[in-house]
């Protein structure tokens, strides 16, 4: 319960916000999400999940109520987004300005994972492997520890130039978000690290090390802000006394979570886990880590490591290699792929492999732990030593690197190998085939309920997950079965601040042909565009798929095609900048997006004056995630289609509305090409779920 000094608190901070933020228009919905972050951050193990449409607040919401909570609880606030887009305005321009309003002085950290940070170590060795001719080469170390994959171009090199002097005056954090100078693909993981090739504070630069500054400024944060994908990392590792988290932040039970952007935490979670195996490429690298151990035997100096000498660790690695050959055989003799296929997959039935495959996995789950204690047992020996030099810096590296590659395989085995849990979704389990003929084995779980209900849920001292689209037309089942929600949650569907009933109009043409007919829908879709559009205004036209964009584009006229400005053309960022260039100054400009365009693009007024949806955002239904966890439905007598399919399109659906009303003065039609939701019987229900728009249905001849 909160205590009544907390909800003086509260309410004498929203009052110094709504006199002092400039333009701020006191909204109903936005007061009652303060309440509800209130309710449930104060009670230990609160959980409340909260639809708050665009133009709410949410971020200020959260923030009056969710940092007086925990001062007066003394614990942490930790924001978790989805995109580094929100990260910045929460630290740059949201948080800041509360606390400026509020008088309050409190340390903000961002936290990251070490991927986007600069690794001072392997800077300074991709800029000593350039001799004065410009070619690869440390003095003394072979190809197996180069850092380069391939000699870099001259502006690489420049980039490195410039970025080792700016981090070594001091001008750049080595932040790589806001890097001096950009860094090319191939650059990038040259000078960054993961945490298998990071040795810590054995590292000579440690002491200057930016992820390792930025993890001190995490200890020292009352809020701190973070990507979802780092908060779930930190989430499933071991912690203190059998519990989970509080590694790289800090401990659940001294946390209260705010998940902005929730509707990503599902699929986040579910990508933590899952595991594949390319057979002809971890032969290879079998191969290759064959010699870099011979390497390090011979840095140490060392008869045996790990109670084993060189010639016995030989053996294992070759037991591996011969055990991941005799999976690959019995795969292809077992499974013939159908030509015609373009991406041949195998998936078993409710997650079950054929029980040859499985007996094979088993063998090398055990295989791969038997290396992976001994690979630990040999990095160990290089980190320790005193003064190996350039080698020993590399080999540490491609050492930690090579056991986070077999931690990954592990996980596969594992998974293929293990029982699935009674009354709970299988994991699924497939394989696939490459282009150039490489069989891939894929484990992943269909659920994201056990893992969070494992490490989040009853561990976090309280938990808020928001966004402007969570479920349904205000039913929270599809969404609280995909995160596992606690039965005490509560789930609240705020109303949008803005009049959508006179701001936006939702038309669905007439369309002869449905989308089931690719040809002829993408050829239609066309057409109505060039009719239809007004191309000298600003307009987003959401796709489900690049080859209907594409066949779509190709079927426009070339005066229109030239008002185009398609993703993947271009960044996303420089299209978008393009587009509103173009737009203020007179000129008219379409975007052709996909999904990712479908949310967080804002493009207020005169930016985006129609969005047009081609089809309605259905999965796609050979996706083996989702056709195994269908599967286990099914087999429970329920319906998939029903209970996942149509509530995840509905909320997608709803989510791509949202591009068109940004603010209470924003015009606009949102036009839908899909006369399904007219003509099937789920479609009633999806349009009652969108929100209050003006409708223009077109009848048919």
């Amino acid at each position: 319960m909160l205590a009544d000094s907390t909800k003086d608190a509260i309410r004498a901070s929203y009052a110094r916000i709504k006199d002092g933020l400039p333009g701020f228009r006191p909204r109903a919905s936005q007061g009652k999400m303060i309440a509800e972050v209130a309710k449930a951050l104060g009670q230990t193990g609160g959980v409340a999940v909260i639809e708050a449409p665009t133009g709410t607040g949410k971020s200020m919401a959260y923030l009056i109520a969710g940092l007086e909570v925990a001062r007066f609880q003394k614990k942490r606030l930790l924001i978790a987004t989805a995109t580094v887009a929100l990260q910045e305005q929460l630290v740059q321009r949201d948080i800041p300005q509360y606390l400026r309003l509020n008088g309050i002085e409190a340390k903000v950290a961002l936290a990251k994972g070490r991927g986007r940070y600069l690794c001072p170590r392997n800077l300074a060795m991709a800029t000593a492997s350039l001799d004065d001719s410009g070619q690869m080469g440390l003095a003394g170390m072979d190809a197996d520890l180069a850092i380069w994959s391939k000699p870099p171009a001259a502006r690489d090199k420049q980039t490195l130039v410039k970025l080792s002097a700016a981090f070594d005056r001091r001008e750049w954090d080595g932040d790589m978000d806001t890097a001096p100078e950009p860094v090319s693909d191939l650059v990038r993981p040259m000078i960054t690290t993961s945490a298998g090739g990071c040795t810590s504070r054995k590292c000579a630069h440690f002491m200057v090390c930016p992820f390792f500054a930025a993890r001190r400024a995490v200890d020292d944060a009352e809020i701190i802000v973070a990507n979802q994908d780092l908060v779930l990392a930190d989430l499933t590792m071991p912690g203190e006394d059998e519990g989970w988290g509080g590694i790289i932040l800090p401990r659940p039970d001294e946390t209260l979570y705010i998940f902005d952007e929730g509707h990503h935490v599902a699929a986040k979670a579910i990508d933590r886990g899952t595991a594949e195996v390319y057979m002809t490429l971890s032969a290879r690298q079998l191969s290759r880590l064959g010699r870099q151990v011979h390497a390090a035997y011979s840095l140490t100096d060392k008869e045996s490591i790990g109670k084993l000498s060189l010639d016995k660790g030989d053996e294992k690695l070759q037991e591996l290699s011969n055990a991941l050959e005799e999976l690959e055989r019995e795969i292809r003799l077992g499974w013939l792929p159908d030509p015609a296929e373009a991406e041949p997959m195998y998936r078993g039935s409710l997650g079950q492999l054929p029980e040859p495959w499985v007996e094979h996995a088993r063998v090398l789950s055990v295989y791969t732990d038997e290396i992976q204690r001994w690979l630990n047992a040999v990095r160990r020996a290089v980190v320790e030593m005193t003064d190996g030099g350039p080698t020993q810096e590399a080999l540490s590296r491609e050492l930690g690197i090579a056991l986070e590659r077999l931690e990954k395989q592990a996980r596969c085995w594992r998974s293929w190998a293990a029982s699935d849990v009674d009354n709970a979704p299988p994991l699924a389990r497939w394989v696939t085939l490459t282009a150039d003929q490489q069989l891939v084995c894929h484990a992943s779980a269909v659920s994201a309920g056990g893992m969070l209900g494992a490490v989040l849920w009853g561990n976090a001292s309280g938990v808020v997950m928001t966004s402007a689209t969570l479920s349904a037309g205000g039913n929270f089942r599809g969404f609280a079965d995909s995160v596992g929600l606690p039965d005490d949650a509560v789930c609240v569907s705020l109303p949008s601040p803005f009049d959508l009933a006179s701001q936006a109009r939702l038309e669905i043409p007439a369309m002869r042909t449905l989308p089931e007919a690719r040809e002829a829908h993408a050829e239609e879709i066309s057409e109505w565009l060039a009719d239809n559009l007004d191309w000298d205004a600003g307009n987003l036209v959401l796709f489900t798929s690049r080859a209907k964009l594409d066949r779509v584009l190709q079927k426009l006229p070339i005066a229109n095609v030239r008002k185009v400005r398609a993703q993947g053309s271009l960044g996303k960022s420089q299209l978008v900048a393009e587009h509103c260039a173009d737009i203020e100054a007179g000129k008219g400009s379409t975007l052709f997006g996909l999904a990712s365009f479908g949310e967080g693009l804002d493009l207020p007024g005169k930016l985006c004056e129609t969005v047009v949806i081609t089809q309605l955002p259905f999965a796609v239904p050979t996706d083996p995630v989702g056709a195994t966890y269908a599967e286990w439905l099914e087999s429970r007598g329920r319906n998939p289609f029903l209970e996942v399919s149509v509530p995840e399109a509905t909320r997608l659906l709803t989510q791509y509305c949202g591009r068109l009303i940004r603010n209470e003065t924003d015009q606009g039609r949102i036009v839908l090409l899909d006369r399904r939701v007219i003509l099937k019987r789920y479609g009633a229900g999806m349009l009652r779920a969108l929100p209050p728009f003006q409708r223009v249905i077109e009848r048919t001849a």
